[in-house]
């Protein structure tokens, strides 16, 4: 639950007493959770935490969800052994802690994973999904490695940067409309640079209603007024990668 204490948007929700269905493995120099699909396409997916790091089950139920639907699912350690962020910390030492936390500075990490899916897993095509923070990362990569064949931001953080417009694959955003840390005319600017700029598919969707962490962060039973649209975004992150991967 939110610490009520000391509120803070990224921690609206649940964490889900989880226990996963895949196995913790040593990728180089990071750790990771793999999870395979039970029927091999050669299809794999990439997964990215939120500020909370790769062993919150909630990440791990969506990679699983993901595996489910025919895809070798892997949440790498991103923050490289470094401790996430523990909701019961005192906020005001936040921006401090997330400026060692560069959504971009992830490279090294990333190519790690994608030798490890080509060569140990025999995935031919790979794409990535983020949350939040990972939102961000996907963001990132879908600027910056041709090879990734779709990639679906939830909720990341919006950056301002040169040729932030210029993806080089098939991108969905989604956003909740009550979104404290992403406020929607940031993703008004975002919608209309794309627009302008960017030449492959991409989507922009926001889910009225919502707030920061619905995809990931919410139980499907914790309102029935929020259930559809937890189902409708699932389901539209799983379409997005069948479509384009």
């Amino acid at each position: 639950m939110a610490n009520e204490a000391n509120p803070c948007p990224c921690d609206i929700g649940h964490k889900l007493e989880y226990g996963g269905m895949g196995q913790e493995v040593q990728v180089e120099h990071i750790k990771a959770y793999v999870t395979r699909s039970p029927v091999d396409a050669g299809k794999a997916v990439i997964v990215v935490q939120d500020i909370f790091g790769w062993r919150l089950p909630n990440t791990r139920y969506m990679a699983d969800m993901i595996a489910g639907n025919g895809y070798t699912a892997i949440v790498p350690d991103f923050f490289v052994g470094q401790e996430p962020w523990d909701p019961a910390g005192d906020w005001s030492t936040f921006p401090e802690w997330i400026k060692s936390k560069n959504p971009r500075n992830i490279n090294r990490e990333f190519e790690a994973v994608m030798r490890y899916l080509t060569q140990q897993c025999h995935a031919q095509k790979i794409g990535i999904v983020g949350f939040c923070w990972g939102g961000a990362v996907v963001h990132h990569v879908m600027m910056t490695y041709p090879e990734v064949r779709a990639g679906v931001s939830v909720y990341g953080i919006i950056r301002e940067s040169e040729g932030i417009y210029n993806l080089k694959n098939p991108t969905l955003f989604i956003f909740a409309e009550n979104d404290a840390v992403i406020p929607l005319e940031q993703v008004s600017v975002l919608t209309q640079k794309l627009k302008e700029h960017c030449v492959v598919n991409y989507q922009v969707k926001t889910f009225s209603g919502q707030t920061h962490g619905f995809v990931h962060r919410k139980r499907e039973d914790c309102s029935p007024a929020d259930k559809p649209y937890i189902e409708e975004a699932r389901r539209n992150l799983i379409e997005w990668l069948n479509k384009f991967i």
